[in-house]
């Protein structure tokens, strides 16, 4: 029996008696036929995606299998590289980074990772990786094979980070990966999040000194010391320093920069999180669509090697934020949905020890900013 947990934002979902695992794998199944992501069929049924999969283990007819895993997932991740090719897939509530290459240099202190290949470039949370699952899933169609990948969970049931199969992948050595970390009766079990901490009030910062702090960052990476030191919320944060630096833009930004970055052939960094993985994209993009649908909005990135979908209808706010460094100012345009989530961050591209370029600048500065009447109505 696997009991109802949270959606994937933390939140919980309706009360529910507690489901059988063949039940769940017939309503999961049935969800699925319809057409919704494996996430939104879980929830259709009051399950995280992580319960659901989880109840997927072991011999049953339906067209998920699964196969639990156990680390170390630093070991498991290494081991990757012998599979050539893979598609790397990081995702939040209202943004998916998904990005093909190989598992190279990846590396570990203590429980913070890092992956530095020349195209799967990730920054790895592992104390936030609770499950693992091998996931072999049937298509709908007969013709097409069945979609392989390993996939790993946070404690309440969200995933933080997906890795699928492509057509260049070496497949004996991709179920050498799964047979050496296959745990049968690992038995992974998910819980509801912890209550989110409250914000401090803004009366209660000490905004002067979060002010001066911000002025003498030398390194974009003193900034989550600096929001800990002060006790402030990364909005909060931008809220303070806002006209020296930080500025609101529109929602209509992140479509905006994503269509001019691609007109100039300007390489940026488009950065995704999940909470337990952080993926990057570094280059240009190309091929940029917005999608409309009954229930959603997105603007994607359709390029080779590298897609995003981001839900434009899910963005509440966007900023700009300056960070000084020892190489100059370096800018980021961070868009948040309407629970405060980061969905996505953009940079200009660049190498430590390089000034930021002068087009991302200049493509920032053409951004829509936020009307003041805007800004009373957010706040």
């Amino acid at each position: 029996m696997i009991a109802a947990v949270t959606t994937s934002q933390g939140a919980p979902v309706a009360a529910a008696a507690p489901i059988a695992a063949p039940d769940i794998r017939a309503q999961f199944a049935a969800a699925r036929a319809t057409g919704k992501r494996a996430k939104d069929a879980a929830e259709s049924i009051g399950l995280s995606e992580g319960a659901a999969v989880a109840a997927h283990a072991g011999e049953h007819d339906h067209p998920l299998k699964v196969v639990p895993l156990q680390g170390s997932w630093l070991h498991l991740l290494q081991a990757l590289e012998a599979c050539g090719p893979l598609m790397a897939l990081t995702r939040n509530e209202g943004t998916v980074h998904e990005k093909t290459g190989v598992y190279t240099h990846v590396s570990a202190t203590g429980p913070v990772g890092i992956a530095l290949g020349e195209d799967i470039d990730l920054r790895l949370f592992f104390a936030q990786w609770h499950a693992g699952f091998a996931v072999t899933e049937l298509s709908n169609d007969p013709a097409k094979p069945p979609s392989r990948s390993l996939q790993f969970y946070n404690a309440q049931g969200r995933a933080v980070h997906k890795i699928f199969t492509r057509d260049a992948t070496d497949l004996a050595a991709f179920d050498a990966v799964v047979s050496r970390f296959a745990q049968p009766s690992a038995g992974y079990v998910f819980g509801k999040a912890p209550a989110p901490e409250a914000v401090r009030p803004d009366a209660d910062v000490d905004a002067d000194g979060l002010r001066e702090a911000w002025g003498a960052m030398k390194d974009t990476h003193e900034f989550f010391g600096i929001t800990k030191k002060f006790g402030v919320e990364r909005q909060q944060s931008f809220r303070l320093v806002e006209g020296q630096f930080a500025w609101r833009a529109t929602p209509q930004a992140v479509p905006r920069l994503l269509d001019e970055a691609a007109v100039d052939g300007l390489p940026i960094m488009v950065f995704v999180g999940s909470g337990g993985c952080i993926q990057i994209h570094t280059g240009p993009v190309r091929n940029i669509k917005p999608l409309d649908t009954p229930h959603a909005q997105w603007i994607n990135v359709l390029d080779a090697g590298f897609n995003l979908h981001l839900r434009t209808d899910m963005v509440a706010g966007v900023w700009v934020v300056e960070k000084p460094t020892a190489d100059g100012v370096v800018t980021s345009v961070e868009a948040f949905d309407h629970a405060g989530e980061l969905m996505a961050m953009f940079f200009g591209a660049r190498k430590p020890g390089k000034p930021e370029l002068q087009g991302w600048r200049d493509l920032v500065a053409r951004l829509p900013q936020a009307r003041q009447d805007e800004v009373a109505h957010a706040a």
